[in-house]
């Protein structure tokens, strides 16, 4: 299991751009951006808006501070989703307009969308052979990261939205839409009647913003702060996600083209984070037999619709969603049955500490104590 999850050169990376980060802020700040590992809020990675978001903002930062936490935030990406990760985050501006003309909100809506509305977290202590964990969170981009023991490193949820689509020439997701359309429109009218699971989208993502994917989760009736999109109880029935039962179409029954198509997908979500990782993700990926790899969609079938699709594997779970306003306000999340936030890791870990004797700790502690 723990092959996929090594990143040295990536873990050392962010460990040195923490310091610089942390050294640079008042004790104020560096007070708002610090957690223990244990504070439950870690393992809240929601990106709607709320007003009690942990962490010290890019508008709280100044200077040198803002080079250092935008180069942190780079460390955790690719060159690829550290640009999609930027246009997010500038998509703000666009979505400010849009809502100052269309719903009326004027002035308001300058601080509601923020483009330094973005926060940096630190759980634990940042250091040699430790174990900690940061992220970035706000609107529609909320990254995680949890590094183990300075070997092994978690980046899941992996979560990125997009409203509105497109936003002129800013359109960080379109290859996560487009070749999931390329890849429906392709397919012969049988394999697409059993890749289309319903005909309604779920207002979310079916799996939402647990911490850790259950064996069986259903979607919420409504996206959060959004009730005009509502589905029913027969409709959460029919959009369920069941880890043992996974739904749509096996890659193995398309043509070349569909199942290279899927894959294709699958990189590109995997494709957003720092290329020592993923590629061990990829390798994995290319190791995993079609039948494994199963791709199915609900909703419209048509650009302009409201639509979702998820990719499931027997380790990681891909899910999209463009339901809200007639398809023009994508979410899209990367995630991993067993090491979201951490879990599997983290709790080897705790549990194989319990019985070491880690220099960690010898290099504080005398070999036989002094008496008196």
């Amino acid at each position: 299991m723990t092959a996929p999850y090594e990143a040295p050169d990536t873990i050392k990376r962010m460990l040195f751009t923490t310091w610089a980060l942390l050294n640079s802020l008042t004790p104020e700040q560096r007070a708002i951006a610090s957690y223990p590992m244990s504070d439950p809020r870690r393992l809240d990675w929601d990106f709607i808006p709320k007003p009690d978001r942990t962490g010290i903002a890019m508008s709280m930062l100044h200077g040198h501070q803002r080079t250092l936490a935008q180069h942190l935030l780079a460390s955790g990406l690719s060159t690829r989703g550290y640009s999609q990760a930027l246009q997010i985050m500038a998509m703000e501006n666009m979505l400010r307009e849009k809502e100052v003309h269309e719903r009326g909100l004027g002035v308001i809506a300058g601080d509601f969308r923020d483009p330094d509305n973005y926060s940096f977290s630190f759980f634990g202590r940042p250091g040699f052979e430790d174990t900690w964990g940061w992220r970035v969170l706000g609107h529609h981009l909320s990254l995680s990261y949890t590094i183990i023991g300075q070997r092994y490193l978690t980046v899941t949820p992996c979560n990125m939205g997009a409203q509105p689509v497109p936003s002129g020439v800013f359109h960080p997701l379109r290859d996560d839409e487009e070749l999931a359309f390329e890849l429906l429109h392709g397919m012969s009218d049988a394999h697409r009647k059993a890749t289309v699971i319903h005909d309604v989208a779920p207002a979310d993502y079916v799996t939402r913003q647990v911490p850790r994917i259950g064996r069986v989760e259903l979607p919420d009736y409504v996206d959060l702060g959004i009730p005009s999109y509502r589905i029913s109880d027969a409709d959460r029935e029919a959009l369920k996600f069941e880890a043992d039962r996974p739904r749509g179409v096996a890659a193995c029954d398309l043509d070349s083209r569909g199942s290279a198509l899927v894959k294709d997908l699958i990189r590109t979500y995997v494709g957003r984070i720092p290329d020592e990782l993923a590629d061990t993700y990829l390798r994995t990926l290319d190791g995993t037999n079609d039948d494994k790899i199963f791709f199915c969609w609900a909703g419209g079938i048509e650009h302009g619709t409201s639509h979702y699709y998820r990719i499931q594997t027997d380790t990681l779970l891909i899910e999209f969603d463009n339901a809200i306003d007639s398809g023009n306000h994508i979410h899209s999340v990367w995630r991993d049955y067993h090491n979201d936030l951490g879990h599997t890791l983290l709790i080897d870990h705790y549990e194989q500490s319990k019985n070491s004797d880690h220099h960690l700790s010898r290099r504080t502690r005398s070999t036989v104590p002094a008496e008196g």
